[in-house]
């Protein structure tokens, strides 16, 4: 009885702890969301570039950079969040990374697996693009089968030959960086507005933030 009562009492705290850490992101957008919108420059601070802050950039995309960023749902269908740089200033490379929207995989028959999905047009003037910010690209958790290569690794440079565009998990910033010679601004703008007939999806995941629901099920436990 002793040690059913230790491991119900902490679950209960576990849930609380859950709880805390759901009010901190709730309390985090807010604070960002309640900021000026910030204009993105290469000499904009990077202590202003907060999470959840509104944001705008203006730049010339560079397609021949653009990342197919894999297994991003959206509404239960399969696809991609394409990503593409936003060049600040061409003389010192200095681009803002642009989570640009989600389009679906294309499948190629005879089961083969996915193709490269037919990808917007990308308007080679000068853009102006909203959003909203964030520390990094949203993570994917990555298992891979023992023994198995990783097949959605960044390749060392690009673009690649053919114009095919890489198909990766994640994006880590440094390695993003290294592979393009860009210098990029220590944030990712997620796209809201510009481009809006691009045909791609802009409606972002936002995380769970339901912090009554942990305490609920806390004082279940803690009852049982």
């Amino acid at each position: 009885l002793g040690a059913a009562v230790v491991i119900l009492a902490s679950l209960g705290q576990w849930q609380l702890r859950r709880g805390d850490e759901r009010r901190a992101i709730l309390a985090a957008i807010e604070a960002g969301r309640k900021q000026a919108p910030l204009p993105l420059t290469p000499a904009t601070d990077p202590g202003a570039m907060t999470a959840w802050r509104s944001a705008q950039a203006t730049g010339v995309w560079l397609p021949q950079f653009s990342v197919l960023l894999d297994n991003r749902n959206h509404d239960g269908k399969p696809g991609y969040w394409l990503a593409t740089p936003l060049l600040l200033d061409a003389d010192a490379r200095r681009a803002v990374l642009v989570l640009r929207g989600w389009l679906p995989r294309v499948m190629r028959s005879q089961g083969q697996g996915p193709a490269q999905p037919p990808l917007p047009a990308t308007p080679a003037d000068e853009q102006t693009v909203k959003g909203e910010l964030s520390p990094r690209v949203p993570r994917l958790f990555e298992l891979w089968s023992l023994g198995a290569a990783d097949q959605s690794a960044l390749p060392a440079s690009l673009p690649v030959e053919g114009g095919v565009l890489p198909q990766v998990q994640n994006l880590p910033l440094d390695a993003y960086a290294k592979a393009t010679g860009l210098t990029l601004l220590p944030t990712v703008l997620s796209q809201s507005e510009g481009g809006a007939d691009d045909g791609l999806v802009r409606d972002w995941p936002q995380p769970s933030v339901d912090f009554q629901q942990n305490t609920s099920y806390a004082v279940q436990w803690f009852a049982f």
